[in-house]
């Protein structure tokens, strides 16, 4: 089949989907009324683990208990992969895990006061790991770190602004100019590139879990960041109660962080997330197995699958919805904004978020529009590599002779210039003449024949 007609009725098809689509009215993807009762039920799971056993940070509940321990584990096994070794049972602690981890992996963008930074705006050991965008644990942080470890500067967010400071006059621990003794190893751009990241990721590890002078204790030093939690901080609009005052909702991002609101408690929140989108694909696959009757292959949970998705909104949703109305509660019907958004599970708001984008993006029909497009770039991908073997120059060369005889031929006038063309052109192209000897002789010859090779 032709490329082009191939492509064409790939568009036909899209289109003909997109109709079908647009006629059709709002379902639950096939979901029988068990299949909706379970998966919402799913949710009430999720969201009661949320609430009895995550809560608020410092809380004391028992899921910000195990992450706590979990981030220190971490901590203490990647310190002894980069050599740390203690040397008596004492030492053997996160606290000392962390303090191997500062000196092994320093870096130039560690301020913790105003002071260091020249009192440009206000910083202290609870929120400077929030305002220090390379301390972040995303790809924001390494963007910032690369940059920071490259050109000798540190980059915060404060105030809804973005600002950098030259590390050779303001650095860790010192309030006067100096050079900062911070060196990127490596004998190539490459090189550094790499040492760099492997520092980022080291000084973010000798943070996750706090301070190593006092853990945890107000005043030394808090976790880093719940991942991309630190872009709030440009978000300079709103009015909310921060309990003794009112501000934007940079500020509240800022005074949650403080309360404990890191990357360890993310883990926490991150736990019924887990279990409720778990908990629905095992039922929708125990389902398909066992009462449709479907092989296992066919009950592997999958994107496609118009039934799955419907149950992870449900579900998801149910989750957020309990999320939401405990938060609420606690925080006297949202008079304190702190209280609201410590008790709010941004993961679970963000997979939800996630999976409306998605459903929409289907219900639309943009998915299938974007896979219709993705084998009309097949086509023409497969077709250009038949094409990459022909020798284009020979072909215009060829195509030159063929017009010229074009117009020749055109251009006879007579039997005698029509007859002296072709056999000119058997010369020039070389080919076999379908006779042999004189033409007039051959042609006399009733036994001849004329052959075409």
């Amino acid at each position: 089949m032709d490329p082009s007609t191939h492509c064409l009725e790939l568009l036909g098809d899209a289109e003909k989907k997109d109709s079908e689509n647009e006629a059709k009215p709002f379902s639950f993807g096939g979901c029988n009324g068990i299949e909706l009762v379970t998966a919402v039920a799913c949710g009430a799971l999720g969201g009661a683990i949320d609430i009895l056993f995550v809560g608020a940070p410092n809380d004391g509940k028992p899921l910000e208990a195990w992450a706590d321990k979990k981030a220190d584990e971490a901590v203490q096994r990647f310190a002894r992969m980069t050599g740390w070794n203690p040397s008596s049972p004492e030492q053997d602690d996160v606290a000392h895990a962390i303090g191997f981890l500062e000196k092994s992996f320093k870096v130039n963008y560690d301020q913790r006061y105003g002071a260091d930074v020249g009192h440009i705006f206000d910083m202290n050991t609870r929120d400077h790991h929030f305002k220090s965008l390379a301390h972040s644990p995303d790809p924001v942080g390494l963007f910032f770190s690369l940059l920071n470890q490259f050109t000798s500067t540190a980059t915060f967010a404060s105030e809804g602004r973005l600002i950098t400071i030259k590390t050779d006059i303001f650095h860790p621990g010192d309030k006067g100019p100096g050079k900062v003794g911070v060196e990127l190893y490596g004998r190539n751009f490459e090189s550094k590139v790499f040492c760099g990241f492997v520092n980022w990721i080291g000084h973010v590890m000798s943070d996750i879990a706090g301070s190593s002078v006092m853990e945890r204790i107000p005043g030394y030093g808090m976790g880093v960041a719940a991942p991309f939690c630190e872009l709030m901080q440009f978000c300079k609009f709103g009015e909310f109660n921060l309990g003794n005052d009112t501000g934007d909702l940079a500020e509240l991002a800022t005074q949650v962080f403080q309360e404990g609101y890191d990357a360890r408690f993310a883990l926490a929140l991150g736990v019924p997330v887990l279990v409720t989108d778990l908990l629905v694909k095992l039922v929708w696959a125990i389902n398909r197995h066992f009462k449709e009757k479907r092989p296992l292959a066919e009950c592997l949970p999958s994107k496609a699958e118009d039934s799955l998705r419907t149950m992870l909104l449900l579900g998801t949703g149910t989750l957020c919805v309990m999320d939401g109305a405990d938060a609420l509660i606690q925080s006297e019907g949202g008079a304190n904004a702190v209280a609201l958004a410590l008790r709010i599970n941004y993961i679970a708001w963000l997979r939800l978020s996630m999976l409306v984008i998605r459903e929409m993006g289907i219900r639309l029909g943009i998915k299938r529009n974007i896979g219709a497009m993705g084998a009309l770039n097949e086509e023409y991908a497969a077709y250009l590599a038949k094409l990459e073997p022909l020798d284009v120059e020979r072909f215009k060369r060829e195509s030159l002779v063929y017009e010229r005889f074009s117009f020749q031929l055109a251009s006879t006038t007579s039997e005698s210039e029509l007859n002296k063309l072709l056999l000119d052109t058997y010369e020039e192209f070389e080919l076999d003449k379908p006779w042999s000897g004189s033409f007039d002789a051959h042609m006399s010859d009733k036994h001849a024949t004329l052959r075409f090779n």
